[in-house]
């Protein structure tokens, strides 16, 4: 287990994304959801990460109901405010955000801090618990001061009165998280898609930055929304279809692995976890079958001319940390 920052909060190396069990592009079932979750639970995963944001509740009640019959003091959950959900009267679906259900609720943006406070709580309904561990700022790129001004004190406040053990920010890109962790006291920040084996732009300023001070990183979106998971034409790349430039660029990497005997998952599950600032990569699976195959390449081994032969082929910045080189007899490593 690792901590978050300065606090007494604690994650798995490996973790849980549970967007995609709140019905993220297609719909799952709630026997698949539970499974899914049962299936990190036995493969040693012990941080859950959520947001009332995926599916519009739906991934917070279906967490919280597969989480309900495992010792809380064995697990780390987060949640995510700036986006409060309202009753809405329309009909058709959340397709247009991304989600496969019902539009029965409307998303508003608030940093406020009684804005803050009221998401929390109804987060904390839906997932039938009294506390979570870690939140984070939800995407507020567009909502920069806003987000600074206020929403980042309701945090530290809800932190200073033991209502959460670590706080934070979360967001797809790296710029406004260096910010975060430069000008603030947040405990951890979750960038994702900014640090994989297709785009490094983290690696500038971000990483530096939280190493240096101590603030953790979690990485999500290791596999860039799918596209390092199979690369192939149609496959998505942050939420959406991938350039067929990025599409062949990947699938030179999965040549690369191959070549070397791993695989372009583990590749990139192993590239994710091997910088010093980060304390988890967190990874969203909407079956069993995903979760089971992701804790399996977390746990390989990859080789170490497969990270020489990606700087040579100039495929991998020199400066990018791998993973430390074990000889061929070690065992590899699970996640905690």
């Amino acid at each position: 287990m690792n901590r978050l920052g300065g606090s007494g909060v604690e994650v798995s190396a490996l973790s849980f994304g549970a967007a995609a069990i709140g019905n993220l592009y297609t719909e799952v079932g709630e026997a698949q959801a539970h499974e899914a979750v049962e299936a990190a639970w036995q493969r040693g995963i012990r941080y859950f990460d959520t947001a009332p944001h995926y599916g519009l509740g739906l991934s917070e009640r279906r967490l919280g109901a597969a989480l309900r019959d495992h010792p809380r003091e064995q697990y780390t959950i987060s949640t995510k405010v700036g986006r409060r959900l309202e009753p809405a009267d329309g009909t058709g679906d959340d397709l247009a955000n991304g989600f496969a259900v019902p539009a029965a609720h409307r998303r508003v943006w608030d940093f406020s801090a009684d804005g803050i406070r009221r998401t929390l709580e109804s987060s904390l309904e839906r997932l039938g618990l009294d506390r979570v561990d870690v939140v984070y700022l939800h995407d507020p790129d567009e909502h920069a001061e806003w987000a600074f001004r206020e929403g980042y004190p309701a945090l530290e406040k809800l932190r200073s009165e033991g209502v959460v053990g670590a706080i934070g920010a979360g967001m797809n890109q790296a710029e406004m998280l260096t910010r975060f962790v430069r000008d603030t006291d947040v405990d951890v920040v979750l960038c994702a898609g900014r640090y994989t084996l297709l785009d490094q732009s983290a690696l500038t300023g971000l990483l530096p930055a939280a190493h240096e001070r101590g603030t953790s990183v979690v990485i999500g979106g290791a596999f860039n929304s799918g596209l390092l998971a199979n690369p192939q034409p149609g496959a998505k790349y942050n939420y959406t279809v991938a350039p067929s430039d990025l599409v062949q660029r990947a699938l030179r990497l999965k040549s690369v692995a191959h070549r070397h005997g791993t695989t372009l998952r583990a590749a990139a599950l192993a590239f994710c976890a091997a910088h010093p600032a980060v304390a988890s990569v967190l990874v969203g699976a909407r079956s069993a079958h995903e979760v089971r195959d992701c804790a399996h390449q977390f746990a390989a081994r990859v080789p170490a001319g497969f990270w020489q032969d990606l700087r040579a082929k100039g495929l991998l910045p020199a400066d990018a940390p791998v993973p430390a080189e074990e000889s061929p007899e070690a065992p590899a490593k699970e996640p905690s």
